[in-house]
């Protein structure tokens, strides 16, 4: 299965392009919008953590090494598209359109979080693993039934192949034929748990074929593999020719969230020699300083634009009141069922022990 499933390249880890028949299509104002992104996202990624660690947001859910899953597939998608994230894509949904303001106050607990920008389909973020697969799905179904060309992707992680959710979205999406690309990224652990604990399937690309739709399986670290294949599945999709399930194989640095030690279970030596040898920032360098694309000048200010952009956004976020922990037993229902009530009972009753 690995050998029909063999991961695909479009660029190799030392920036050179493996498959020619690309090269026409990576264009110097292409690579150049990848590249800030690219680095935007990781600048945010690493002042999030920061701001975890200094408690001014909540529990983050970082995801460095993963930037061109992220990018890679938000740049292939168009204006009436709809992306459902989980938890972790927070790089895709800005690459897509959602403010760093609104990003950080969806970590800081206001729901203003939760809103996309006017005129974009982003879903709020999933956090119970999976549901949003057969949701995803049905998107897809009712932009079919309109008979619009939009088109829908939905990421989730490996251990979400483990949920049912899972199995249910592909069976309704292939039984339909849908618009939907299911985005993969496999980094390897859920959360604690190793890949091998989680199937014994060789692949994630391969679970595809039960479902008799394609199935492949990329360098989650090759922007250009993530942003190519994306963009003809994608394509697939709008030309009515229904899902395909998308593997992306990448390598996440750090904890699953902050309130994690990675050191307990992943090998930090493994995440060390990955840094310096497959990271996707450093990758698309490579490329750029062969082709003749990279200035140090230029490389610079992006780094010094995009670090006033997430101060700028830090202090939007922090102009904001803290969000009111009420909110989440008050705005469940429109009456809230006795459960709700006796949850907000005991939350109030340790609310005033602690202030007592």
């Amino acid at each position: 299965m690995e050998r029909q499933f063999s991961i695909r390249q479009i660029m190799d880890e030392q920036g050179r392009i493996v498959e020619p028949e690309y090269r026409e299509q990576i264009t110097e104002e292409l690579v150049m919008a990848m590249y800030r992104h690219l680095v935007r996202t990781r600048t945010f990624d690493r002042k999030c953590v920061s701001l975890q660690r200094q408690g001014r947001i909540g529990t983050y859910v970082p995801f460095e090494g993963q930037e061109a899953c992220q990018v890679g597939s938000a740049l292939a998608l168009e204006d009436g598209d709809w992306m459902f994230p989980t938890y972790r894509d927070h790089g895709a949904m800005m690459t897509f359109g959602r403010t760093l303001t609104q990003t950080l106050l969806y970590w800081k607990g206001r729901t203003e979080g939760c809103i996309p920008p006017q005129g974009k389909k982003i879903v709020p973020p999933y956090v119970p693993i999976a549901t949003q697969l057969p949701q995803a799905a049905g998107a897809a179904y009712a932009e079919k039934r309109k008979g619009t060309k939009n088109a829908v992707i939905v990421y989730f992680g490996d251990g979400a192949t483990s949920e049912g959710d899972f199995h249910e979205g592909l069976n309704f999406a292939s039984v339909f034929n849908v618009p939907v690309v299911f985005f993969n990224q496999n980094n390897q652990y859920a959360i604690s748990v190793p890949i091998t604990r989680q199937m014994k399937s060789k692949t994630i690309a391969q679970k595809a074929l039960a479902y008799d739709i394609p199935g492949i399986r990329i360098d989650g670290n090759d922007i250009f593999a993530v942003y190519f294949h994306t963009k003809q599945a994608l394509e697939r999709a709008r030309n009515g020719e229904g899902p395909t399930l998308i593997e992306a194989v990448t390598w996440r640095y750090g904890a699953h969230t902050t309130s994690d030690d990675p050191s307990k279970y992943r090998d930090q030596e493994e995440s060390k020699r990955r840094r310096e040898t497959t990271d996707p920032i450093m990758r698309l360098e490579r490329f750029m300083q062969q082709e003749g694309f990279w200035d140090e000048n230029w490389a610079i200010d992006i780094q010094e634009g995009v670090n006033a952009e997430v101060e700028q956004a830090v202090a939007e976020m922090e102009r904001y009141p803290s969000a009111n922990p009420e909110d989440m037993f008050d705005y469940v229902f429109a009456e809230p069922t006795w459960t709700i009530a006796e949850q907000k009972q005991a939350y109030m009753e340790w609310k005033r022990g602690m202030e007592g």
